[in-house]
């Protein structure tokens, strides 16, 4: 008997709302449909404002926006549903990742704050919604992320190779697939993805990205700079790890910068796509056991500069994106909270204790039922 699901994600980018509708088939996983659904400027203006303003957060605003985003989570529910002409009865569960404003799983009493009013979800809906995903992992003493391994074992493992999963969103994060399955799947966040070049072609050339790395192309690493970058603590910390905004923002890389002369916007950009490249490949030769194939998804994946890099830095492991295992790069992370929401309702464990670092495996999300 197969079931129907719906993962929701919105990233560390905020450049919309992805969702994924998988259909389960017992331990088989098939991702049918998929829809890009926008967040209007002004949300994204107060989330980015949210997330950037650490020590005076605005609760009214905190909380508009999370009803806000709930209602924006329930619209690309439906339309998906729409353009795929299918009813909401047939779906039996929703999982959303919400949108992340907060991440400190280091600090004396460690958290993870996520938004997007699950209420709003199902209420629109009519269709049962789990969310808070992170904060069971961390009250069993792990970081809260990464906890896409546990779904990268189900999709993407092999009996014949080890594979590492390498998902490039605004962080960076890895998932080791071992063939044997006496040995332990890894996951950890090993640096920034694409949130440090996003971040400096919006603030030098106002564009939301650097299309195919083409800027980064133009110009040359400054070896200098990439050294500094590359002395980062967390880059050299072993896992389990995690991270995000709270720790690579242009306030970080300013402090950087700081201490040299004036640097091309160009080179800057050139020096952050091979700090993300080379801080994957740091983390590959000394926190993995050896691998035969590297499996590239989320938007990173179509930084053509940034892949080129990776595939020469790594030479001769074998760098493929997920197209060839039959999700395609965008949709991993979403149809990874399909796959959660599926376990959750089936009372089983989503996340991995070998890549959180939590006590043990438990069962994840808050629900929040149609009717």
């Amino acid at each position: 008997m197969s079931d129907l699901y719906i993962g929701l994600m919105s990233g560390t980018s905020i450049d919309g709302i992805d969702a994924a509708l998988i259909e389960m088939n017992n331990s088989d996983i098939q991702l049918l449909a998929t829809h890009q659904h926008r967040i209007s400027t002004d949300l994204k203006k107060n989330l980015n404002q949210l997330i950037s303003n650490k020590h005076n957060i605005d609760l009214d605003m905190l909380g508009q926006c999370d009803a806000e985003l709930g209602d924006v989570f329930a619209d690309a529910c439906l339309q998906l549903l729409k353009d795929k002409q299918i009813s909401a009865s047939q779906i039996k569960a929703i999982g959303s990742h919400g949108q992340t404003i907060r991440h400190q799983p280091n600090i004396q009493h460690p958290f993870s704050l996520q938004i997007g009013d699950a209420n709003r979800i199902a209420y629109k809906t009519g269709i049962t919604t789990i969310c808070d995903f992170r904060r069971k992992d961390i009250a069993a003493g792990g970081q809260g992320a990464p906890l896409v391994p546990a779904f990268h074992q189900a999709a993407f493992s092999s009996t014949t190779e080890n594979r590492a999963i390498l998902n490039i969103g605004g962080i960076a994060n890895l998932s080791f697939l071992p063939k044997d399955c006496n040995d332990s799947v890894l996951g950890f966040d090993c640096g920034p993805g694409n949130t440090l070049m996003d971040a400096w072609i919006q603030k030098t050339n106002n564009k939301e990205f650097d299309k195919n790395g083409d800027w980064a192309a133009s110009s040359q690493a400054h070896k200098a700079l990439l050294k500094s970058l590359m002395q980062d603590d967390f880059i050299h910390a072993h896992p389990p790890k995690s991270t995000g905004r709270e720790h690579y923002h242009l306030d970080w890389l300013q402090h950087h910068l700081d201490a040299f002369a004036p640097i091309s916007d160009a080179e800057v950009q050139a020096t952050l796509c091979a700090f993300t490249a080379h801080s994957i490949q740091y983390a590959v030769e000394h926190f993995l056991p050896p691998i035969d194939q590297l499996i590239v998804c989320g938007g990173g994946a179509h930084n053509v500069q940034l892949i080129q890099q990776l595939t020469q830095q790594l030479y001769p492991i074998n760098v493929q994106t997920s197209d060839q295992l039959g999700i395609a790069v965008d949709w991993v992370e979403a149809a990874a909270f399909a796959w959660l929401a599926h376990q959750t309702i089936n009372h089983r464990t989503g996340n991995l204790a070998t890549a959180s670092g939590a006590h043990q495996a438990v069962i994840l999300g808050a629900t929040y039922f149609a009717t």
